[in-house]
């Protein structure tokens, strides 16, 4: 199983580690979904979560935004640190800790309300906006960096259900970006869409790691290649192995990593 690398001259220094799990364990009633998992997930990175359906992986990232919570039978043990601090601590507040760790679905779900408001309601309920025309400046800038803002600046007032899946898909991450996170968590974000959505999906993906450390799960190993840097295998509810993405595709340490990537587990 894989341990986190303790700290050495050649590690990542601790700055740059944005999210450090430390023998997480996740149990839904009686049932070990996540085994004794640690790692170190860096900032201004994209790492990528893959392994065969219903190993863990988007069981492990709804850990870290305590997304679990909302599920009466899931327990999570452990430690989680944000910057170093306990995000599972009884004095942080689930709803601050989503403000700065977002999270984009598999399938797009923008609010029944228009693209404006879809990118407001986040800023107005966490108070980042002190007036209508701050909130008009962080709806142009949370489109623009959902890179949509091109296609719907001359209908902002239509409701946010009226757009194409992969543009939906984009308003919700536009709509993720608005509170200003510092981690940006993606659950299949392209599951649902066409080749060309996912290819504009993908590119902003690229361009979202220049601002934010960005954790996606993903099916396909030809994504988790095109935009990772960094990439986790999970199996049966246990880290398999998490390297740099070149490495883990071409040369993974263990067999069941080899054995997924070339198509003989999964």
């Amino acid at each position: 199983m894989y341990d986190a690398p303790i700290s050495s001259e050649s590690a990542v220094s601790q700055k740059d580690i944005k999210i450090a799990a430390d023998k997480v364990q996740v149990y839904y009633g009686d049932n070990h979904a996540i085994k004794d998992v640690s790692v170190q997930i860096e900032d201004k990175t994209v790492t990528a979560f893959i392994g065969p359906s219903g190993c863990g992986k988007s069981t492990f990232l709804r850990t870290l935004n305590r997304m679990n919570d909302t599920i009466d039978i899931c327990r999570v043990e452990g430690d989680i640190l944000l910057d170093g601090e306990n995000i599972y601590d009884a004095k942080v507040d689930p709803v601050q800790l989503r403000a700065k760790v977002g999270m984009v679905f598999q399938k797009p779900n923008p609010f029944p309300k228009s693209i404006y408001d879809n990118i407001a309601y986040g800023p107005r309920i966490h108070g980042l906006a002190n007036s209508k025309a701050d909130l008009d400046v962080i709806v142009e800038k949370s489109l623009r960096r959902g890179a949509i803002w091109d296609e719907v600046k001359d209908r902002l007032h239509a409701p946010g259900t009226g757009l194409s899946g992969g543009q939906q898909q984009r308003l919700c991450i536009a709509r993720a970006v608005a509170t200003e996170p510092e981690v940006l968590l993606m659950d299949e974000p392209c599951s649902a869409l066409d080749p060309i959505a996912t290819a504009q999906v993908e590119e902003l993906i690229d361009e979202l790691r220049e601002s934010y450390s960005v954790v996606i799960v993903t099916h396909s190993m030809q994504q988790a290649a095109r935009v990772s840097q960094k990439t986790a295998f999970f199996h049966l509810g246990n880290l398999v192995e998490y390297d740099d993405t070149s490495k883990i595709f071409t040369n993974p340490q263990d067999e069941r990593t080899e054995s997924y990537i070339t198509g003989r587990i999964g």
